[in-house]
This record gives structure tokens, sequence and C-alpha cells, in this order.
């Protein structure tokens, strides 16, 4: 079942926050999870997570956002993080994921669904490139 994250999810999605960021080798403080998760639980907030749900555990997430777009006249959606619990992997929970933003997406009138990955994660990558190519675009980012 994929759903959308409640307070009550709290633990099991800072549970694989904490795997996501050690497979992408990042330490985050403390308070930037915090920041996180309390954007991810503001109404007002565009940065929503979708939970996928096996068996009554949470087993992945789908962190994602929408905004204006100069390139078409409704909104994007931009999918952050993706993730799916290394013992949940295999059962389609990505994909699942992804299914769902598209449906949202649809739902909510937005044009386009776009995300990026490191280019050496041949596992995800296998999953994205039945969706689409890549468009070849190279990401740049610039820390303040």
């Amino acid at each position: 079942m994929i759903r959308d994250a409640t307070p009550a999810d709290e633990s099991a999605f800072r549970a694989l926050w904490g795997q996501y960021l050690a497979f992408y080798q990042v330490d985050l403080a403390p308070a930037v999870t915090t920041a996180t998760w309390a954007r991810l639980m503001n109404p007002t907030s565009p940065v929503k997570a979708r939970l996928a749900e096996v068996e009554g555990q949470v087993q992945g997430f789908a962190i994602h956002l929408h905004h204006p777009s100069t390139w078409v006249a409704t909104e994007d959606c931009y999918l952050e993080d993706l993730y799916v619990a290394e013992s949940a992997r295999g059962q389609g929970l990505g994909r699942a994921l992804i299914d769902d933003l598209i449906s949202l997406a649809r739902a909510k009138g937005w044009a386009r669904l776009y995300w990026h990955t490191n280019a050496d994660n041949t596992r995800a990558r296998a999953l994205y490139d039945q969706y689409v190519a890549s468009d070849g675009h190279i990401r740049y980012r610039l820390r303040l």
C-alpha cells in the first residue's frame, strides 16, 4: 500500500532515512532531519512523503515537491528522495512509489515528474530507464 506519511510514521521514517543516508554515505546533522520531518508534516509545505507499507511496516518512501516552472504553464513534480529498505527490494516497491507519484501528478495537473540519481547507482537506474531515458542533463550544485 502507498500512502501519505503521518505523524505516527516518524520513527519508521527516521529509521529508513538513516539507511538512505548511509547508502549515499551522507552524515546530516540531526537538526536537518528534524527540519525535514517538520516540512513533511507541515500542511502548507510543498515537500511531502509517500510511504510504501507492506504488512503494516513502512518499507520505503518517495519524498517529492511540486513547484512552478518556466518551461510549462502548470507545475512540475520533483522526486527528491526515493528509498526502499534493503530487505524489501525486489518486491516492486520502488516502481509502486514512482507509479503512485505519476498518478498523483496527473491528478493534480502537474506537467512533469523528474528526478536524478548518481551515475553509478545501477540498480536504481535499471528501474528508472524503464520509464524514460536520461535526458543528458548534468547536475551542478553550489553550496552556499
